[in-house]
């Protein structure tokens, strides 16, 4: 059983870049399964910095094929400038090395404009998109009215499509929103150049990919945002619109679960997230500053994709034990222990109290997230700098019972713990 499926335990965010970097050395294939370029995964390299959108991060290294299966939404503008990226810096983005399934959807201005124009149109209660169209993409992938990747094979077809969609998508800007047309003509024309490009790299990528589980090549498979954020396990509609959880990668790279020996959560040692929705661990306060850092590091607590500066707060294990519950985690790994370096006290969420009730369960409705207060254990800190920890007795022993609790908590085991954004800090159980 040779796949291992990477799945992040909050609202995306984890650390899981560094992760997939870290699995891809002992990997042979791996493959993307939802989401589009509203992702962001920070790989640190030495003194290089690599943040990827919607190439896999095994692209980094040489033994690696990447893939982008059918659950992907895929804009080829950012694509294509992610490829010319990489490729000045020395990495090989050889069509052989990374194939797009012809059953991908692909992103269009169309998307980015009508995600633009309902955020704005809903106000105070926008649901916080990063506006480049990833929700109105997987709303007409699921209406049957999306584009595939394969179309880019036969231009003709391409841009007839094109010049639908965007038709349609002009009545709805102009009667609906309010807003001003797009140019049918010059986004039909852009694609065409765009499919040249992308041509070779759209395939059907099912037989490639057996091939490689039937003759036992690890297969890592990558995700995007967290379980919190997945459309249907999410709080509902502050949510992605893909689905980021272990059924994600069956349906959207396509294999089954008879396949499948690990599948690995990864948390960070405390909360965040961006967008708006119930965080009931939130910190509007100093620590929650603290936690987020000031954005000089390329670490520090603001989107990858976007800039904003993430929600932080303590780590709510009411959330995890949901999210290691619902995907069946193996094992857990735990992001950025050594921001919790010098802090006296810490604080994980056990359960909540709502409406004069303890839950220990997280509940489904939003409105009852937003009721509920965090019930907190409260734990000794440690004052050590941990950055150039390599193992686990060499970790304060506060650090090493805070994270035995989380452990305790969700009952499967941390298997490995981030001291730093670096490839080489990593600790290793």
């Amino acid at each position: 059983m040779p796949v291992t499926i990477l799945i992040g335990a909050q609202w995306g965010d984890e650390g899981k870049g560094r992760v997939v970097d870290w699995f891809a050395q002992q990997s042979q294939v791996v493959a993307r399964y939802a989401g589009g370029d509203n992702a962001g995964h920070t790989v640190t390299i030495a003194d290089n910095t690599f943040k990827l959108h919607i190439i896999p991060s095994g692209i980094l290294h040489e033994q690696v094929t990447c893939i982008l299966g059918q659950g992907v939404v895929l804009n080829p503008k950012r694509f294509l400038s992610e490829v010319a990226d990489l490729h000045a810096r020395g990495i090989d983005i050889a069509p052989q090395r990374l194939m797009i399934s012809d059953r991908a959807h692909l992103i269009t201005p169309g998307h980015m404009a009508l995600d633009a124009a309902s955020e704005s149109a809903l106000g105070d209660d926008a649901i916080g998109t990063t506006k480049r169209g990833i929700g109105p993409a997987y709303t007409d992938k699921v209406r049957r009215r999306g584009l595939q990747a394969g179309l880019m094979h036969t231009p003709e077809d391409l841009g007839e499509a094109i010049q639908r969609h965007i038709q349609e998508v002009n009545e709805t800007l102009v009667n609906q929103y309010g807003a001003a047309p797009l140019d049918a003509d010059k986004i039909a024309a852009e694609y065409a150049e765009y499919a040249q490009q992308l041509a070779p790299y759209i395939t059907n990528i099912a037989p490639a990919l057996l091939k490689a589980l039937r003759q036992g090549q690890r297969v890592l498979c990558e995700g995007a945002q967290g379980t919190l954020l997945d459309v249907d396990m999410g709080h509902y509609p502050f949510v992605t619109s893909s689905s980021p959880s272990v059924g994600g990668a069956l349906t959207g790279i396509g294999f089954g679960p008879t396949w499948v020996d690990r599948v690995v959560g990864v948390t960070k040692a405390f909360s965040t997230r961006v967008g708006s929705g119930p965080m009931p661990t939130e910190l509007n306060d100093a620590i929650g500053d603290r936690l987020r850092g000031t954005g000089a590091n390329p670490w520090d607590e603001y989107g990858t994709t976007t800039g904003r500066p993430r929600r932080c707060g303590w780590l709510d294990g009411v959330v995890l034990r949901y999210a290691a519950e619902v995907n069946g985690f193996t094992e857990l790994i735990l992001t950025k222990l050594d921001i919790l370096s010098g802090f006296e006290t810490l604080n994980i969420a056990v359960a909540y109290e709502l409406d004069g009730q303890r839950v220990d369960y997280l509940p489904a409705r939003v409105s009852d997230m937003e009721r509920a207060t965090p019930i907190y254990k409260t734990f000794t800190g440690w004052t050590d700098d941990i950055t150039h920890v390599r193992t686990w007795e060499a970790l304060p022993s506060a650090a090493r019972q805070y994270v035995e609790f989380i452990e305790d908590m969700i009952g499967i085991p941390v298997t490995m713990m981030s001291v730093g954004p670096e490839r080489s800090q990593m600790i290793v159980r």
